[in-house]
């Protein structure tokens, strides 16, 4: 298979970037992150420099593999990360446009890398449970309906990737923020904290992420699925704190 490739050069968040041209030959089963090993492999081979980009786990639970390929965040497969990619996947492609996310609060480290750490910040506000640590207690101690705990489950599969802000007109991390609301709220472990998605939704405004307008296109470039109802169970809660 052959494919040309226009891939976004950047040297660093200051500088100005640029799409660059390649060009690549691979077989139909060559995974996506494995194409760009092989090109860079080329662009190393012929002195030039390498092209940077994120990876950790390469199994589609890190979110590590942030790209946007011809326009849609993680490719044009629904509920895939872009490491979950195959080249035969675009067997009706001969040319391939690879960016980075595109989001004020995530700014570009180098090349197709961007910085997430607003992301952490955000957790760090009060995405997580204050209870007492040690062992484990007894499962069945803390009686949970199924419908709340599935509902948890699903919000808690967010791995934190990103692709619904770069994918959203106003770059709303509000998904991700009601993900997590979700996940940790309506547990009643969770419940203790009345605060939670307020102090969340506050350091998503202040890290520079925009507002929801329910364009739901968040929804669907998720790679795990995560409904927008979590936002309505995010808005819910922040009714009841006031």
């Amino acid at each position: 298979m052959n494919f040309i490739l226009h891939i976004w050069r950047q040297k660093n968040n200051e500088s100005e970037g640029a799409f660059g041209r390649y060009e690549i030959n691979v077989s139909e089963d060559t995974s996506f992150l494995e194409m760009l090993d092989a090109l860079n492999e080329q662009l190393i081979e012929l002195g030039k420099e390498a092209i940077a980009f994120d990876f950790d786990c390469r199994e589609g639970v890190c979110g590590s593999c942030n790209l946007v390929i011809n326009g849609s965040p993680h490719g044009k497969n629904d509920l895939t990360t872009t490491c979950q990619l195959y080249m035969r996947d675009y067997n009706d492609d001969t040319e391939l446009w690879i960016e980075p996310w595109r989001a004020t609060a995530f700014p570009i480290i180098k090349d197709l890398i961007v910085d997430r750490t607003s992301f952490e910040k955000i957790i760090q506000a009060g995405g997580y449970i204050e209870v007492r640590t040690g062992s484990a207690g007894e499962a069945n101690a803390t009686s949970i309906e199924k419908p709340v705990a599935d509902a948890a489950f699903d919000a808690a599969t967010c791995i934190g990737c990103g692709a619904c802000v770069a994918i959203c007109p106003n770059a709303s991390a509000t998904l991700f923020v009601a993900a997590k609301v979700s996940h940790l709220s309506t547990l009643p472990q969770g419940e203790v904290d009345k605060e939670r998605a307020h102090k969340l939704v506050l350091a998503m405004e202040q890290e520079g992420f925009g507002g929801c307008s329910n364009y739901r296109e968040c929804e669907r470039v998720c790679p795990k699925g995560i409904s927008v109802s979590t936002i309505t169970t995010m808005n819910n809660l922040l009714y009841q704190s006031k």
